[in-house]
């Protein structure tokens, strides 16, 4: 056999290596075993899938594993994260085989599926069920090769299908995702049809939404799908047929149809391969009936007045629909309880079960006029004007009250909301801000719940939350927010009475919201309050600005005291002494406050900050350089710091890697002059040939008898070199044997005409060595960076 006595992990290589080496195979979404990427771009600025696998070392059931594969896939809905693969294939040491996606797509929509399958479980229904489904089509059109006997079939197959394989498999459209399609094609598709004005179609009552639907209703080869369905047929003022849309006579009101041609047919391709039409059948009546949904008013202007882009309008609404199921709109009661002008409402499409209420008269009259504009589908009736953290329920409308009050009717409720992050500010830098924050969050909800759930009421988000919690009882929540109910030290008090179990999450980057400035991410949450439990952790998607899947991250609370800052307030001291060699400054345990974990002059007196002194000096390196050694992104801003294990105090070359690398950023930072002993000089005046004694041997003392790893060595050595060199150049005017290594940077490197220091030296000597020492300090950190997740400092 080809692949005989081998791992499956290594058996992936090296069928990567034999037959996709020109292709990307470095993504593995969820569970699947292997994911084949084209490394070409589709028109959204997405990479495509070619291929999912299932991979076993031996000979192996096809039907099986390809089964597997398929709930594998069902189970994480993936087909609804990303654009889905060309193929499924699986293989073994001796064989792989081929199907094609859209042979499958409709398993996944299947209502009467048990979601919570083991995948690899064969004796379920579902896995009869999809067994049979693939023995069939695999009998009928599977490609199955043997490595050895079909190697040049193997080869061509994947060299010619592949090449032509742009995007085979398409998204399927439905009664939840036909508007967001839509809108997406206002962007790729309506500047290619060639109308030169389209105000004297709408005359006859002919809008691009007709074009539009015109593409929906036709088939792969763009001819007409629905000549059997004379509903549908004669519903559509537009068809499309052969790469012409043509409008009849009667619409135009003239003696011969209207032909329209596509005025770049590549593009109109790129776009419509993406979708599986036309919709189902049971669809057809629904999609049609809902046209007055396809004319947003001034969509370019409006897209960016929303505060909740529409792309995660519509990623909060796709991951209702997979949670609540596709008829959800009609089944449940769907309420924004701070709705503002409505855009989170505006592609929901059953507008007898929407319900906005907003703080401001001023929003209510603008989603009446959008409504009255056919801007935003809502009843006028089912707007009004409610002040969520202040009024009481009984200044609801009636049919807002009838809802609550009926414990059956809340199970059906949604409340759906982004909710604004404000809060109180303390103790901020900005006087104005401070000012204009202070009375924030202070409202009838936070007198009344502040005792139960303590300093969170200080943010406005779980205000909204607590109070629907608490006084909608059996609702499901479905909210944007931060993650601060879910991690923070703070919101312990909340998390103990905020039981709606979590049941889905995904998480954005801040810049892809309008007017937020703060790197930090933002996650969209669906609460189930029937369902009563405490949080532990869950795994969330995680989306980029351009709406792609990239991973999966786990997200789990901290026990009560299992804070890094609780591990550190144990070496905690503010016994004032001679043996006081500066201070640290303690924050709460997440990235955003890194920043302010720094040494300092202990006669600084911070607000909060321990002395350092000899008893504590290894745990506060450890301390410092866990919170410094690994970049913040805006991913990880909320992460929080745990307790290490105890383990890490047997680590004794884990501690003097820390203690090297506090030392590099000490000196780095500071300048002798904040204090007037410069403790921390790690060599003697012998060592770089000082000019004058020092005034300190502390440092030099504390390292004698200790063994250094060789990437410590290293950062050691190329330190010394630097010092060397700036007691051999330094002028005696400028000289300073306590210099610090900020200091010898502001020597080589000098200040411009604004006072701020420059990033090279003209001393090329001087540069070498600072990149030098820059890149070994790298090698250091990125070792101890490993060290942070090993003792669980933080978790992956």
């Amino acid at each position: 056999m080809k692949y005989s006595d081998i791992r499956e992990e290594s058996l992936k290589i090296k069928v990567w290596e034999d037959y996709f080496k020109g292709f990307d195979t470095t993504e593995i979404p969820w569970n699947i075993d292997f994911c084949v990427m084209q490394t070409q771009q589709d028109l959204f600025w997405t990479t495509a899938p070619l291929l999912w696998a299932e991979a076993k070392t031996w000979d192996y059931d096809i039907c099986a594993m390809i089964t597997q594969l398929i709930l594998t896939i069902w189970k994480a809905k993936t087909y609804n994260k990303t654009l889905p693969p060309v193929f499924l294939w699986w293989f073994d040491f001796k064989k792989i085989a081929f199907i094609e996606y859209l042979s499958i797509n409709d398993i996944f929509y299947m209502n009467d599926f048990n979601r919570n399958v083991t995948p690899s479980n064969h004796d379920t229904k579902e896995f009869n069920l999809v067994y049979r489904r693939v023995e069939e089509l695999i009998q009928q059109n599977a490609m199955v090769f043997d490595y050895e006997e079909d190697d040049d079939k193997l080869r061509y197959f994947i060299s010619t299908t592949f090449a032509q394989a742009r995007n085979m498999a398409k998204v399927r459209v439905d009664k939840n995702n036909f508007l967001s399609i839509y809108l997406r094609r206002l962007q790729f598709v309506k500047p290619n049809i060639w109308v030169d004005n389209w105000d004297e179609l709408k005359k006859n009552n002919i809008l691009d939404s007709d074009f539009f639907l015109a593409d929906l209703f036709v088939d792969d080869r763009n001819t007409i799908a629905i000549a059997d369905d004379e509903t549908v047929k004669n519903d559509l003022f537009v068809v499309f047929d052969n790469w012409w849309y043509k409008i009849s006579k009667e619409s135009m009101k003239t003696f011969f149809d209207q032909i329209i041609p596509i005025k770049n047919p590549r593009q109109y391709e790129l776009f419509r391969k993406n979708y599986k039409r036309p919709p189902i059948r049971q669809y057809h009546e629904y999609i049609i009936q809902r046209r007055d949904l396809l004319v947003p008013k001034d969509i370019r202007e409006r897209k960016w007045a929303f505060f909740t882009p529409r792309i995660w309008v519509e990623k909060s609404q796709e991951y209702m629909a997979e949670y609540f199921w596709e008829n959800y709109q009609d089944e449940y009661y769907i309420w924004d309880c701070c709705a503002g002008t409505g855009n989170l409402l505006a592609w929901l499409t059953n507008k007898y079960n929407i319900y906005a209420t907003t703080l401001d008269m001023a929003d209510v009259n603008v989603m009446h006029e959008m409504i009255k504009n056919n801007a935003i589908n809502l009843l006028e009736s089912h707007v009004s004007q409610f002040d969520f953290l202040n009024d009481n329920f009984d200044k609801l409308p009636e049919w807002l009250k009838e809802i609550i009050n009926d414990s059956e009717k809340r199970k059906k409720l949604i409340v759906y909301i982004n909710p604004p992050y404000a809060e109180t500010a303390v103790n901020k830098t900005s006087e104005e801000w401070r000012i204009n924050k202070r009375w924030v969050s202070f409202t009838n909800i936070q007198r009344k719940y502040s005792e139960e759930i303590g300093i969170a009421t200080k943010e406005l988000f779980a205000q909204f939350l607590y109070r629907i919690y608490k006084e909608i009882p059996n609702c499901k929540i479905a909210n944007f927010s931060t993650l601060k109910n879910l991690q923070w030290a703070n919101f312990s008090e909340f998390r103990k009475g905020f039981l709606a179990k979590l049941e889905k999450i995904f998480v954005v980057p801040w810049n892809t919201f309008d007017n937020v400035k703060w790197q930090f991410p933002i996650w969209f949450f669906i609460r189930n309050s029937v369902k009563k439990e405490k949080f532990d952790s869950i795994t969330a998607d995680v989306y980029d600005r351009t709406w792609n899947f990239e991973w999966l991250k786990t997200i789990k609370v901290p026990t009560e005291n299992r804070f890094l800052t609780d591990w550190y307030k144990q070496y905690h001291t503010r016994v004032v002494s001679k043996d006081i060699i500066g201070a640290i400054w303690l924050y709460w345990s997440d990235f955003q406050h890194n920043n302010f974990i720094r040494i300092t002059n202990f006669d600084e007196h911070p607000n909060r900050y321990t002395f350092i002194c000899k008893e504590n000096l290894i745990q506060t390196c450890i301390y410092l350089s866990v919170r410094h050694c690994i970049e913040a992104t805006w991913l990880n801003d909320r992460d929080q710091y745990l307790r290490p294990l105890d383990s890490v105090n047997d680590d004794i070359e884990f501690q003097n890697d820390c203690l090297i690398y506090t030392l590099f950023h000490w000196q780095n930072r500071i300048t002798s002059s904040w204090n007037c002993i410069n403790h921390r000089i790690p060599f003697t005046e012998i060592e770089v040939n000082a000019k004058e004694k020092f005034s300190s041997h502390f440092m030099i003392d504390f390292l004698k008898g200790r063994e250094f790893s060789p990437e410590a060595k290293d950062v050691i050595s190329a330190w010394k070199k630097l010092w060397i060199y700036y007691h051999e150049k330094a002028n005696s005017s400028q000289y300073s044997p306590n210099a610090s290594l900020y200091e010898i940077r502001e020597y080589f490197q000098w200040r411009n005409d604004n006072g701020k220091m420059n990033n090279k030296s003209d001393d090329e000597k001087y540069n070498e060595l600072i990149w030098n020492l820059r890149e070994k300090s790298k090698i250091l950190w990125d070792k101890i960076a490993e060290k942070v997740y090993e003792y669980e400092f933080l978790k992956r």
